[in-house]
């Protein structure tokens, strides 16, 4: 196992460039070790300590002595310290003698005592800082201020669930490829491997712990997909059957549009706005079996990809603030601001009124975010019908829409589904 001090060091520099707000997801792709168990913990590092972002920001100022303007390479290697404190994963004096020699790895050799005597002031005061930390909301819910506030508003009975849903671990679900081998089929071959799982739906497995794909039987061979099972509702949802020409309008990394091409002998076109993530649909979609028209364009922009020829269906997986999936991108919660569901929610009703020129009459079109701030759901919707003639809302089993919040089994997406008259 590589020594501690380097993954502190180096999730200290990736999670100080996600506090000035460069996404974990670009840092991950830019400077990803080639030993596997170095990749391990360095993810292990920066997912919990931002997590945990609000909790460690709050001990750090409460036991920092030091004046001036702080600097953010040794705050970040203190957050990421506090982590691993909290973690388990490590004995204490393990975590201290490592956080220390990571200040050399990053050239600040001179906060050694400052951070050793930071985290032993932490493991001395714990229970008397831990009442503190309660009376503050971000350090005891993991979340920002306005975030908490917006769902204790829209959610009064759930909201408390929610966060902890977003400060956990994400479920590993399976999609199993129908057109291969049956559901049943393939648990069987999970439980001959020693994989426990169990369905929650028609082509899903969900796994009891996550692992890598490779171990998956038959994953290189196209028989299985990862999948969340909640946003394998979407195929169902739209009603395909064969022949069908549909349209997946912001289909990267290409689940949804794969799943769809599992489900019915549709033609379909997949587009996305950003060309590296339309060659993972088709290199998923190559691995399954699967063929798609794939475009690379801003689907708003209809003269750069539409033929003029309608679709039976559309699918509308719009860009959104991904709240509902926080637990999946834990730095989304701190990158996002008060303002940005309101500017996503913009954008959503120009992606509606170009996708709607584009639907035949008697087609549907299916909105989906993977977020639970209504700002960018339910008045999307109420705001499109109430200027779109022709616009009719179909209820999703008996409810005008289908909000499904984060827990156990998937995570928190919103579906509605439109009809347009004939």
């Amino acid at each position: 196992m590589a020594p501690l001090a380097e993954a502190l060091a180096a999730a200290a520099a990736r999670v100080a460039r996600v506090a000035r707000g460069r996404s974990l997801g670009s840092e991950q792709e830019a400077d990803a070790p080639a030993d596997a168990a170095q990749r391990a913990a360095l993810l292990d590092l920066c997912h919990g300590t931002l997590r945990r972002y609000g909790r460690v920001q709050a001990i750090v100022d409460a036991l920092s002595r030091r004046g001036g303007a702080p600097d953010p390479l040794v705050e970040a290697l203190l957050w990421c310290a506090l982590y691993a404190l909290d973690s388990g994963r490590y004995a204490e004096y393990t975590v201290l003698d490592q956080a220390a020699r990571a200040c050399s790895l990053l050239q600040r050799q001179r906060a050694r005592a400052y951070v050793n005597a930071l985290l032993r002031a932490w493991l001395r005061g714990r229970s008397t800082l831990e009442a503190r930390l309660d009376a503050e909301p971000e350090a005891r819910y993991w979340h920002p201020a306005w975030w908490i506030d917006r769902l204790r508003t829209h959610f009064p009975g759930d909201w408390e669930s929610i966060l902890a849903a977003g400060n956990g671990h994400p479920p590993m679900c399976l999609r199993v490829n129908v057109r291969r081998v049956t559901a049943e089929s393939y648990a069987g071959r999970l439980a001959a491997a020693g994989i426990a799982a169990r369905p929650v739906g028609a082509a899903a497995l969900l796994l009891e712990r996550p692992l890598p794909v490779e171990r998956l039987p038959g994953f290189a061979e196209g028989e299985v997909s990862v999948q969340d099972a909640g946003a394998q509702r979407a195929a169902g949802l739209l009603d395909l059957r064969d022949g069908q020409r549909v349209l997946d309008a912001c289909a990267a990394p290409g689940a949804k549009s794969a799943h769809m091409l599992e489900s019915a002998a549709i033609e379909l076109a997949a587009l996305d706005v950003d060309a590296a993530r339309a060659q993972r649909i088709r290199r998923d979609l190559q691995r399954l079996g699967l063929e798609a028209r794939i475009a690379v364009a801003d689907c708003i922009a209809l003269e750069e990809w539409w033929d003029g020829q309608p679709y039976d269906r559309i699918l509308a997986d719009v860009p959104c603030t991904a709240s509902g999936v926080a637990r999946r991108h834990p730095d989304i919660k701190w990158l996002r601001r008060p303002g940005d569901a309101a500017a996503f929610a913009a954008r959503q009703g120009r992606i509606l009124d170009a996708l709607w020129r584009t639907l035949a009459a008697g087609g549907k079109l299916l909105y989906a975010t993977c977020s639970v701030f209504p700002q960018e759901n339910g008045d999307v919707l109420e705001s499109f019908t109430g200027r779109t003639r022709g616009a009719r809302r179909l209820a999703l089993e008996g409810a005008e829409a289908l909000q499904l919040l984060p827990g156990s089994e998937h995570d928190g997406l919103y579906f509605a589904l439109l009809e347009k008259a004939a």
